[in-house]
């Protein structure tokens, strides 16, 4: 059901796809195989290692104490208040489950706060009608944007031309698209995906927003709590309307959120945005007790931390094997390339060979602050055999490595 779960996006007939337990930075699969997960820690959730047994044991003492009722849970309010106290520009808070939806709630509020319909966007932001929108216009206009081959099959045709995407640190370009179309309501963003945001970039796009009477929204899905406890938004010290968190914020249980100022929130008054689940009491309680422990742990400075001693690593070796490694991404989210080789063909190859060893691994690495030094150094010396390798052949797409072929790069239809 996850895009970045199926096995051949690692693997093809290879990939151990189901779990049955999990503890720090260890998965157990269904033949009980231990797995260290030197990979994507659920999909970027699990910022402080699976099954921490702080969050564990709150939502534990709510499961015993009851997770829904006819009455509201008081949770949801601490937790709006932990983020609006970690965020002082913003004034309330709306809750989700997923990070699609409450990227959709976050475009319907700004759509309701405008009154125009059409929204420009740079990133990665779900797999609603508004986003996949992009492609009714033109079927690649996605493709920079994380998810290459993305079929707008479903979406309803008459929304081609309401989303329209701009490049990250193309200021001149966005600043196009502002002043060509008065009916664009909002400008969402991802703060930081790889590169950092180039000097006033961030600082231009706030700017334009506020000219042309558009709701300015931060998507902290994906980076939030990873530089600072709150948004990344807060290192660069650019204040939006709106920012939508997912991902870390449970530390693997369901929680998303949306907050921003109240003259841009009010507006989900005058709209209808509703659910049953959002209102359990599960997610903001596995909330609190995730910024609790990010709290008391320094978590995001040492993931932080972790990350780029992950990618200085990766140089290092590299070059013991006359590989010329590039890291990129965010390094709590970081990843790498290897030079004259495809990067595809290197990640499917560091996938097998390392699942041999008893490794989650690819070439990326979403790290936990249960990536112990120790965990570390193991890894690396694991990782030093696969390169090796990798630096004994001369072909490109390591063809004579991957009997099963490379994994996929993005979208494809299952047949």
């Amino acid at each position: 059901m996850l895009l970045s779960k199926r096995a051949e996006m690692y693997l093809p007939q290879g990939w151990p796809a189901y779990f049955d337990r999990t503890q720090g930075c260890s998965i157990w699969d269904l033949d009980g195989r231990e797995f260290t997960d030197v990979s994507l820690m659920g999909v970027g959730t699990n910022i402080l290692g699976y099954s921490h047994p702080e969050v564990d044991q709150a939502v534990l003492e709510t499961v015993r104490k009851g997770n829904l009722s006819t009455l509201n849970a008081p949770e949801e309010v601490y937790l709006a208040e932990k983020l609006i106290e970690l965020h002082p520009w913003a004034d309330m808070v709306r809750y989700a489950r997923s990070g699609g939806e409450v990227c959709a709630i976050a475009v319907r509020i700004a759509r309701a706060a405008t009154g125009k319909d059409k929204v420009a966007f740079c990133g990665y932001h779900g797999w609603h009608d508004w986003y996949l929108a992009a492609n009714l216009s033109e079927t690649d206009s996605l493709d920079g944007h994380l998810l290459p081959g993305l079929d707008p099959n479903g979406v309803p045709r008459a929304l081609a031309g309401t989303s329209i995407p701009f490049q990250f640190n193309d200021l001149e370009q966005i600043t196009a698209i502002m002043e060509a179309d008065d009916q664009i309501g909002a400008i969402y963003m991802e703060v930081q995906r790889s590169d950092p945001p180039a000097p006033g970039f961030l600082e231009g796009v706030r700017a334009l927003a506020t000219q042309h009477n558009a709701v300015l929204i931060f998507d902290e899905c994906t980076s939030g709590f990873r530089r600072t406890l709150g948004g990344m938004h807060l290192h660069y010290n650019v204040e939006p309307d709106l920012a939508t968190f997912g991902k870390t914020l449970g530390n693997g249980y369901a929680i998303t959120a949306v907050i921003g100022r109240e003259s841009i929130m009010q507006a989900a008054q005058k709209t209808f945005i509703s659910s049953t689940f959002w209102t359990e009491r599960i997610g903001p309680t596995a909330a609190l007790a995730t910024l609790k422990v990010m709290e008391e742990t320094d978590a995001p400075q040492r993931v932080h931390e972790i990350g780029i001693e992950v990618q200085q690593r990766w140089v290092e070796l590299g070059a013991t094997h006359n590989l010329v490694v590039t890291p990129g991404g965010l390094p709590a989210l970081a990843n790498f390339s290897i030079a004259n080789y495809n990067p595809l063909a290197v990640k499917t190859y560091i996938t097998q060979a390392m699942l041999e060893l008893g490794y989650l691994a690819s070439n990326a690495m979403y790290t936990s602050i249960a990536h112990t030094p120790e965990i570390l150094n193991q890894y690396f010396d694991a990782l030093d055999t696969v390169f090796e390798k990798i630096s004994q052949t001369d072909d490109p797409e390591l063809s004579h490595l991957l009997p099963q072929g490379t994994a996929h790069a993005g979208f494809k239809r299952l047949t």
